[in-house]
């Protein structure tokens, strides 16, 4: 079967759905893992952090260290996660965009230590930070076969690899 590219006026595929930002937090609620995007002197960094919903806000725990400290600076942070729905056949994409603040309160760090943070690295991560929405948006698009990425020139043969 051969799909058609289609796009729309932005160059985004109309079958794009923009989620709701209840719907994304639905989601964040099930998901593990995210890319937190962070500032680092001149350059973005990002790094991969097992997090949890908790009020309204994402926490994850971390060690002292660039992720820390760039989190915790000036900036704003970003974490992105997303995930396939094997049912629908669709992937879903959801970013939440705000400040990040580390959890100091004794009540906050006791509530905290409840949540099902589990990083994947050993060692010490006793940082819990807590990020604070500015923005959370999320889409939804059908997964489609690799077939719609083929090219004709993928099939030309060509000088084997040194």
């Amino acid at each position: 079967m051969t799909q058609r590219r289609t796009e729309g006026a932005e160059g985004a595929s109309p079958e794009v759905e923009k989620l709701t930002e209840q719907h994304c937090w639905e989601l964040l609620r099930h998901a593990e893992i995210g890319r937190l995007a962070v500032w680092v002197e001149n350059h973005p960094e990002i790094f991969p952090v097992n997090f949890a919903v908790d009020q309204g806000a994402l926490i994850f725990r971390t060690a002292e260290g660039t992720k820390a400290s760039a989190a915790l600076g000036d900036s704003a942070v970003a974490l992105e996660t997303d995930g396939p729905d094997a049912e629908s056949g669709t992937a879903w994409s959801v970013v939440v965009k705000g400040r990040a603040e580390q959890i100091t309160e004794t009540a906050d760090l006791m509530d905290t230590v409840r949540l099902p943070l589990f990083p994947w690295q050993g060692g010490e991560k006793g940082k819990f930070i807590r990020i604070v929405p500015t923005e959370v948006t999320g889409r939804r698009f059908p997964i489609v076969s690799p077939e719609w990425w083929r090219t004709p020139l993928q099939d030309v043969p060509h000088a084997a690899e040194e």
